[in-house]
């Protein structure tokens, strides 16, 4: 190597403040994350997320394959125009050169340096039968196919990873080339080779055991790349770092094809809280629980409620008896403090509930019950009586902190007394519908009757109620149904079940859920309706009238 290309590499490895290059967190959502079915992302979806992971810390963001398509290829050229990079380096992604060329002559190696990432992450064969049947080539060839490479990258100032893909399945069938591709990559300069689970068939402990030998056997840096096929790839991640291994690839929330790839939220906070391992920069970590939720709004998809550390469920705790032990002490049940990942506990009530579990939420809500024991009782007992008529709290905070209130106050939150409503949908001859609502009640002693249209008749009641109550609390006006959501309950047949809805309401400055239960769909939402109108004034300061 000259003097320049390693003062070349020197700044390469410089790049962004990082934590400590002698661990690497690297992620690869923009790549291999956006080959899981459903997602596909814009090149503002890829800055964007790009922008969300270089705010929690990663080191390495693989951007994708630069001159395999043109989205990618105006990523990278946008990525280092539009985006500051604070800690991480853009990685780009290629494959080792053709066999029987010339790395410095192949057009999609020379589309990777053209890219101006600083660092490349080459994928390179070494299971012996891929070599043969898929690359059609010798393996000594593909040897060389992957030293020239490395070699040629190395002298245009790149720092260079090498993905061994599909090692696993290889080192099982011939372990001795397996670990030839290793050496070779690492003897030509690779600063880490990258042992991939790319079948994602591995389980924990043969991984660790594999990682520990081809470390033994070949002094090179090995990295880890797992996929989840058998539920195992956070697990698989871990047991590889376990062995020695310095440098793991994951996905934001597993994103990845078939079933995913290992999770970089759960790897992170691992190596953080369970190892000790200073991977992050300071104060990150408990951005883990926003950094995910917003990537999971950019690409379109719900973020999973159970995922651990950051699922809305991760410290979620239903039971009485869990309850009254983390009354005395959360963790007792909880094996972190959620707010260190930027999560909340959070107390669900139900008919499984008790006296601790009702006295938590109450906390939670803001109300004081004061350690009634009388009162707390009467709110379990009403609790495990609605939820027999099918009514679930647990998912419809606004509706439990509105009888909370109740009792404690000994009187219902009313802001208005609901004379009659009606709701009528017309089918016409020509097959159009009208769906009309009339809302009849008395607000600040003033009788109101107000008649609306919409879209359904649910919708029809829901601008009957807002047009009736809007003069008289305008606060209403921010008022916007976010989410509806039905359900029929078991207990009768067909059109005579039990109906339940669950509304969601936003103010523009939160979310909150009501529920209603009832014979029929549109007095269920009438009740949720009410509910979520009233709980919005509570929210807003509004005293009730009198």
């Amino acid at each position: 190597m000259t003097d320049a290309t390693d003062e070349n590499r020197d700044s390469s490895r410089r790049g962004p403040s990082r934590v400590d290059d002698a661990f690497h967190v690297f992620d690869t959502t923009l790549r291999d994350g956006a080959q899981r079915e459903g997602i596909n992302l814009t090149v503002a979806d890829k800055l964007a997320i790009a922008r969300h992971l270089d705010d929690f810390g990663v080191g390495f963001i693989e951007g994708g394959w630069p001159g395999a398509n043109p989205r990618d290829t105006e990523f990278f050229a946008r990525a280092q125009q539009e985006i500051d990079f604070k800690h991480a380096q853009l990685v780009a992604f290629g494959a080792t050169r053709r066999a029987g060329g010339r790395a410095s002559e192949d057009a999609q190696v020379k589309a990777l340096v053209a890219s101006g990432a600083p660092v490349v992450t080459l994928v390179a064969k070494s299971h012996d039968r891929h070599v043969e049947l898929a690359l059609r080539t010798t393996l000594e060839e593909n040897l060389e196919m992957v030293r020239d490479t490395v070699s040629y990258l190395r002298e245009q100032g790149r720092r260079v990873f090498v993905d061994c893909e599909h090692f696993f399945d290889g080192y099982r069938a011939n372990p001795q080339y397996a670990k030839a591709v290793v050496r070779a990559a690492s003897e030509a300069g690779a600063d880490v080779v990258v042992l991939c689970d790319t079948n994602g068939g591995m389980l924990p402990a043969q991984v660790q055991a594999v990682v520990a030998t081809v470390l033994a056997d070949t002094g090179a840096r090995l990295g880890i790349h797992a996929q989840d096929d058998t539920g195992c790839a956070v697990a698989n991640t871990l047991a590889a770092v376990d062995a020695g291994a310095t440098h793991v690839q994951c996905t934001a929330n597993g994103y990845g094809e078939r079933v995913g790839n290992s999770n970089l939220f759960p790897v992170v906070a691992a190596l953080e809280l369970k190892y000790g391992k200073k991977v992050l920069p300071e104060g990150a970590l408990s951005e883990m629980t926003r950094i995910s939720h917003a990537i999971a709004e950019v690409v379109n998809l719900t973020p999973s409620t159970h995922q651990p550390y950051v699922g809305v469920s991760a410290f979620a705790h239903k039971g009485g008896l869990h309850a009254s032990a983390i009354k005395v002490d959360p963790a007792l049940y909880q094996h972190i403090d959620p707010e260190q990942v930027g999560n909340t506990m959070r107390m669900l009530v139900s008919d499984m509930a008790g006296r601790a579990s009702i006295e938590l939420k109450g906390k939670e809500l803001g109300v004081d019950l004061g350690g009634d024991r009388e009162l707390i009782g009467r709110v379990v007992e009403r609790v495990k009586a609605r939820e027999l008529k099918g009514y679930t709290y647990e998912a419809a905070d606004a509706s439990f902190e509105l009888m909370l209130r109740e009792e404690v106050e000994g009187k219902a939150r009313k802001y208005f007394e609901v004379e009659s409503w009606r709701a009528i949908v017309e089918d016409r001859p020509d097959g159009s519908h009208a769906n009309e609502a009339t809302v009849k009640l008395f607000a600040k002693g003033e009788r109101i009757v107000a008649t609306a249209e919409g879209n359904g008749p649910v919708n029809a009641l829901d601008r009957a109620l807002r047009v009736a109550l809007e003069k008289i609390y305008p606060q209403l006006a921010k008022l916007e149904l976010v989410d509806y959501k039905v359900r029929i309950l078991e207990g009768k047949h067909g059109t005579q079940s039990t109906t339940r809805v669950l509304i969601s309401t936003s103010d523009g400055a939160g979310e909150w859920s009501t529920v209603g239960v009832a014979e029929n769909v549109i007095a269920a939402s009438w009740q949720a309706l009410e509910d979520a109108y009233t709980y919005g004034l509570l929210r807003a300061g509004v005293e009730p009238a009198e």
